[in-house]
């Protein structure tokens, strides 16, 4: 069941999805798949749309991570200073270490 903006091929796992679920003032956003130019603002979108003191932005079953998506979620951090946890995928982690990201307290190691 996808709550946010889902995309079905056919019965092929989805492109992109990204479903929010409130708990109290804390926001938990799963996304799943590729995170681009195309999909990024989505991203953002969807944790926006519900007002939240903390947000947990799920990413370990992200699969792509380019720049936009990169830009996402440093707008994303800035927006929720100190209330922001990310959870990389092995390939998100990767490509924040190379940006210089690494090392922000809002990205939370798997």
């Amino acid at each position: 069941m996808c709550h946010g903006v889902c995309v079905d091929q056919g019965g092929a796992p989805p492109v992109f999805s990204a479903s929010a679920e409130l708990d109290g003032d804390h926001l938990r956003v799963l996304v799943t798949g590729e995170v681009d130019m195309a999909t990024a603002d989505t991203m953002v979108q969807t944790v926006l749309r519900e007002p939240a003191a903390r947000v947990t932005l799920d990413l370990r079953a992200v699969t792509f991570f380019d720049s936009a998506a990169i830009h996402a979620v440093v707008r994303l951090a800035q927006q929720f200073p100190d209330a922001l946890d990310v959870l990389p995928s092995r390939q998100v982690g990767r490509v924040l270490e190379i940006s210089g990201l690494g090392d922000q307290a809002w990205l939370r190691p798997a």
